[in-house]
């Protein structure tokens, strides 16, 4: 079936202006000097940070604002521990286990992560039970390798089957480039993630845990008697960060997932694979403020309201309605809002029946003539057939319809 592109308007920025009355007249004020116009500059290039690979993301929209190879296979480290955090947090909300629930530290988790080895460890003891809540303390911030491999025993039985959930869910996430073989990040082959699949995780984890996220803002934890702070040193450099995790290993470098929120909007950073803890912290800052500062965001349509209501033949009634089923947010650089363009894209002739939320069509974004977002167009309402005479009377309607020579359409 042919496609009928129908063009919407381009976006216009309305100024509301509002006057205030005064009581009693007031002397004019003198002119003020006038001022040469300065063309506003354009936005420059993201800064050259350090690492390997790094990922700056939009949180609102999802967009990868700016990047360096953030494809590219590298170990993730404790970064690792996002991806825990991500399946123990759902298997919570799913009330297959709970907040509440006792874990018993087994010697694979006390051999494997505790204080014997080589990387961060909470110091839990052997054969010990610890609520389930402050093993996630202890892994998000001491980066507690014990109580990753604790929490994955407790959530999937043992840490092998544990790493495949974290599969399970990285596919689900639409993480195409990452497999995961433990729950802390320890060294070993076949062990993978990239920049871009840590961003989509990270923006996962904000949206569908927050409470959870909230954890990795959390300065320092105590337990067993010793107090470890956050590795992320972020959050004590500037009020905004919030989250999220670092990791480091010998072969991966000095990795960084973090976050901040300025007014409405929310940066992801994601940087692996840096030369030094600052380097990694300089790194993930300078990319949050560029897009803070030479980004905005726009929401263009709102979910579940019409944006068109196309003839609809053969039904009930004579249209349908279609939009969109989540609000439609776009992230532009500073300046380019006026110059987006949306297009619709629904076929030529519409046959009932359709179902609510069925896909008619596609809404295109573009700026530039380059895509930004592809949304799905969708009917609003159920859109049954019509009664036999009803499309009886529509069939002969269509066949004269389709019967007419393009110059006559026209006219």
């Amino acid at each position: 079936m042919t496609l009928m592109r129908r063009t919407l308007s381009t976006f216009a920025v309305a100024a509301l202006v509002i006057g205030t009355a005064f009581a009693q007249q007031t002397p004019p004020k003198p002119s003020p000097v006038p001022r040469p116009v300065v063309p506003e500059a354009p936005v420059p290039p993201p800064p050259d940070v350090d690492g390997k690979s790094w990922v700056l993301m939009d949180y609102a929209t999802g967009q990868i604002l700016a990047s360096k190879d953030p494809d590219v296979r590298l170990e993730p480290a404790s970064i690792t521990k996002v991806m825990t955090d991500y399946v123990v947090s759902a298997e919570i909300a799913n009330g297959k286990i709970h907040m509440t629930d006792p874990v018993t530290i087994s010697e694979n988790a006390w051999r494997g992560g505790g204080a014997g080895t080589d990387g961060s460890t909470s110091f839990l003891k052997l054969n010990s039970q610890v609520p389930l809540k402050d093993l996630l303390f202890g892994m998000i911030i001491q980066s507690g390798n014990d109580a990753a491999i604790a929490l994955a025993e407790h959530t999937a039985g043992s840490e092998p089957a544990f790493a495949n959930l974290m599969n399970a869910y990285a596919k689900q996430l639409g993480m195409v480039n990452s497999n995961f073989e433990n729950a802390s990040g320890y060294p070993i082959n076949n062990h993978y993630t990239t920049a871009r699949d840590i961003a989509i995780l990270s923006r996962a984890l904000i949206h569908d845990f927050p409470e959870d996220y909230a954890i990795s803002a959390v300065k320092d934890f105590e337990w067993n008697g010793i107090k470890q702070h956050n590795r992320n040193l972020l959050l004590w450099r500037d009020q905004t960060v919030d989250g999220i995790k670092t990791g480091h290993t010998a072969a991966a470098g000095y990795c960084l997932a973090a976050s901040a929120k300025q007014g409405d909007s929310r940066m992801i950073a994601i940087v692996m694979g840096a030369g030094s803890e600052k380097a990694r912290a300089d790194a993930a800052l300078a990319l949050m403020n560029y897009g803070f500062r030479f980004y905005e965001s726009h929401k263009l349509y709102d979910a579940n309201q019409p944006l068109a209501t196309p003839r609809l033949w053969k039904g009930a009634t004579n249209t349908l309605p279609l939009g969109v089923t989540e609000n439609v947010l776009v992230t532009v650089k500073r300046g380019d809002y006026d110059k987006l363009k949306a297009t619709m894209d629904v076929p030529a002739t519409l046959i009932a029946p359709f179902t609510k939320g069925q896909q008619v069509g596609m809404l295109r974004i573009t700026l530039d003539g380059q895509s930004v977002q592809n949304v799905p167009l969708v009917a609003l309402n159920d859109a049954p057939q019509g009664g036999f005479f009803s499309r009886l009377w529509d069939s002969i309607m269509l066949w004269f319809h389709s019967d007419k020579k393009p110059d006559e359409e026209k006219k």
